[in-house]
């Protein structure tokens, strides 16, 4: 047994939120919202980014795509309506130079007080629009007569945030939580051997340092997150995912699964029935698949294909097995679109087996809901749907395979509930433990990304992972070119033309920001310049801020091709099959990785019709960017595009960095961090061995109340 490390003695990390100075009963609420709920959260909510509000920019040095401080005085304000309501407001510094300002949230107050001669000090980003430079819903305030300026004397972190908290009160809170870090010998938790022989610096000096960087830190190292105090925290967190990775494969280890075998006979009439082969590639993953459910091991194996591979054909010929067993399936899908598509897959292969496929999703509701899930108790053979699937009162008979549809959509509870309506006992009175071990059922989880090997065995340590690396024949390449965003109009002419073809054409703004508001406030932007050029009652715009019933009716009145253009700020949903929508343009697509453009390039292509995708970009393009997007325009293969992407940046995207479910990064990127991996696996496996409490430790400190993870 390791000795107990002195951390674990009394550490003020654990105590909760509310012994923080100044933080009562309603802020602790707040605070919760965040998943903020002892001390140590705190000192790990770390910033997104920073704000350099220490010098004012010159007008005439402004550059698109930067963000900046300007100072300058109303010259012209304009109010618009033809669309929806728009305050303009023009701004110049005394050089000749002007800056408009755009809103499109105000109020009359603030209209009022923009008015002609008054002086502003604005802080945004810079982007092209259609008359010069401009800044969308920037940060302002009023200035008094000719006083001089007062700038910051520190740059400025920006944290992650909820509505009610403001940046200014939450930074206060974080800085008290701070004065409570203990000794950097009682903070750290990784041996210190291992730190030395890794050359990791204190953790409490870098805690100290991404809090606060002082006026001098370098601003550049900080944005890309390469600062040795940012590394160092980042080095921790991978750990932690590794380590919670590894526990999960352990406890899956333990347990017990049904057996499930296919009957020869009903895979020989799926197979006859299919209006194509299987390929080379999905015979063999079915058979690594089927390998693994004829075990009493429970499967957990992630099945990997590019868009259009045919992975739900693998999962359908995995459901057989269990329905020959005498054993049910759920298939669970992010959105309903998407579990709709399976829906269709499904019962057009498995009806003319005899076997039905139940539906299950939100608007499922009353007497049909209610003759589903007694139906389902019954022993339904296989039941497809979204997340409904993991609420009260669905209640399986023998649940032995789940399948899991592009998991980092959901999360971690999601996830684990659908688990445990398969657990021993909990509705099948047949089931028993095996050897003393509970049984669950199997899992299968399917993916559209890409994952190249080594971040495979990085990033997914829980999982057995399988790739269908061949595409059936006849698909349409799509053709790829990138734009400048100075030529934005020429491809708005370009939608209208396609769309006076009778094509559709989805737009989507990746504006990579913290805040949903200033996400809409750019999809608003593409919609207004779209409506105007193609007519408002074609164009439809989906947002994080607007209900999900309301963005449902949005995504159906574009699949029903009611809609010519859809602008979104999200991701178009992975897996939404609309063949007649031929043209993808993506915004600032120099800011995404490989891996994600070529997920949003999958959304066409899907149709008989030549498909198109534009790579709208703000220059100047960096190195990197600039080879990312040649490699987006020289390849269609999903595969080579993600070791391009391993080559160019390390492994990159393929989890996200926020991404519901899986652990959710505050500071690490497996893209910039790739050069850590090695080391985080040595001192992981260390760790395991010889300090299992305080690799227990590091779970609880990063992941918290979702240690529950670690068995899902």
């Amino acid at each position: 047994m390791a000795p107990r490390h002195p951390v674990a003695a009394a550490e003020p990390g654990l105590a909760p939120v509310s012994t923080v100075p100044g933080v009562g009963p309603a802020l602790v609420k707040t605070l919760a919202r965040l998943g903020l709920e002892r001390v140590q959260d705190l000192w790990f909510h770390l910033p997104l980014r920073y704000e350099d509000k220490t010098r004012v920019t010159a007008m005439a040095d402004l550059r698109a795509g930067e963000r900046a401080q300007v100072e300058g005085v109303v010259e012209a304000v304009e109010r618009g309506f033809r669309y929806r309501p728009q305050l303009k407001v023009a701004i110049d510094d005394g050089s000749g130079h002007t800056l408009l300002l755009r809103f499109f949230h105000f109020n009359r107050a603030q209209a009022e007080q923009l008015v002609p001669g008054t002086r502003l000090l604005c802080y945004g980003e810079i982007r092209h629009g259609a008359h010069g430079l401009e800044m969308v819903h920037p940060q302002y305030r009023r200035l008094d007569g000719n006083d001089a300026v007062a700038v910051d004397e520190v740059l400025s972190p920006i944290y992650p945030t909820t509505e009610g908290l403001g940046q200014k009160r939450l930074a206060g809170v974080i800085g008290k939580a701070l004065a409570l870090l203990p000794p950097a010998s009682q903070l750290e938790l990784i041996p210190p051997a291992l730190c030395a022989e890794h050359g990791l610096t204190s953790l409490r000096e870098a805690l100290l340092y991404v809090h606060r960087p002082p006026p001098d830190a370098p601003l550049a190292q900080l944005v890309l997150g390469r600062h040795p105090a940012q590394q160092r925290l980042a080095f921790e967190e991978l750990l932690t995912q590794h380590l919670s990775l590894r526990r999960m494969r352990e406890a899956v280890r333990m347990r017990h699964a049904p057996p499930l075998v296919v009957d020869p006979t009903l895979q020989r009439r799926f197979l006859a029935t299919l209006a194509f082969k299987l390929t080379r590639a999905q015979q063999r993953v079915s058979a690594e698949v089927a390998q693994d459910l004829a075990q009493t091991k429970p499967m957990l194996r992630l099945v990997q294909g590019d868009v259009g591979s045919g992975k739900t054909v693998v999962a359908a010929l995995a459901a057989l097995a269990a329905v020959s067993s005498g054993h049910q399936v759920a298939l669970m899908a992010p959105t309903e679109l998407l579990a709709e598509q399976h829906l269709h897959n499904f019962r057009q292969w498995l009806r003319p087996l005899g076997i039905e496929v139940e539906w299950l999703a939100g608007k499922v509701t009353g007497k049909a809901r209610r003759q589903v899930l007694e139906r389902v108790a019954q022993g339904a053979p296989v039941l497809v749907g979204t997340h409904a699937l993991m609420q009260e009162g669905v209640n399986f008979h023998r649940l032995g395979l789940v399948i899991v549809d592009e998991q980092h959509r959901f999360g971690v509870q999601q996830r684990l509930a659908l688990r445990d309506k398969g657990m021993t006992g909990a509705n099948d009175p047949e089931a028993v433990a095996i050897d003393g071990a509970e049984q669950v059922p199997h899992q299968l989880v399917l993916t559209a990304t890409p994952i190249p090997r080594t971040l495979a065995m990085s990033a997914y340590a829980d999982l057995d992972v399988s790739s269908i690396d061949e595409l059936p024949p006849g698909r349409t390449p799509v053709q790829t070119i990138a734009i400048s965003n100075a030529r934005r109009f020429d491809v708005i002419e370009r939608v209208q033309a396609a769309c006076a073809e009778g094509r559709q054409v989805y737009w989507v703004c990746t504006l990579i920001e913290e805040s949903e508001q200033l996400r809409a406030q750019a999809a608003e932007v593409a919609h207004a310049e779209l409506s105007a050029a193609i007519g408002e009652t074609r164009v439809g715009l989906i947002h994080g801020r607007m209900k999900p019933a309301e963005k449902q009716r949005v995504m159906d009145a574009f699949k029903a091709g009611q809609l010519a253009v859809l602008v979104a700020t999200t991701v178009i949903e992975v897996g939404v099959d609309v063949p007649n929508a031929s043209v993808m343009v993506i915004e600032n697509s120099e800011r995404l990785g490989l891996a994600q453009l070529h997920q949003l390039r999958g959304r066409v292509g899907r149709g008989a019709v030549a498909s198109n995708c534009v790579l709208l970009y703000q220059p100047p393009l960096g190195q990197l960017a600039r080879e990312r997007l040649q490699v987006m325009r020289d390849s269609n293969d999903g595969f080579r595009i993600a070791e391009k992407d391993l080559e160019l940046r390390g492994p990159g995207e393929v989890l996200g960095t926020r991404q519901t479910g899986q652990l959710s990064f505050r500071i690490a990127d497996l893209a910039r961090d790739a050069h850590l991996l090695p080391a985080v696996q040595q001192v992981g496996q260390n760790m395991l061995a010889d300090h299992p409490q305080q690799a227990s430790q590091l779970i609880e400190r990063w992941i918290g109340g979702a240690a529950r993870y670690a068995h899902a």
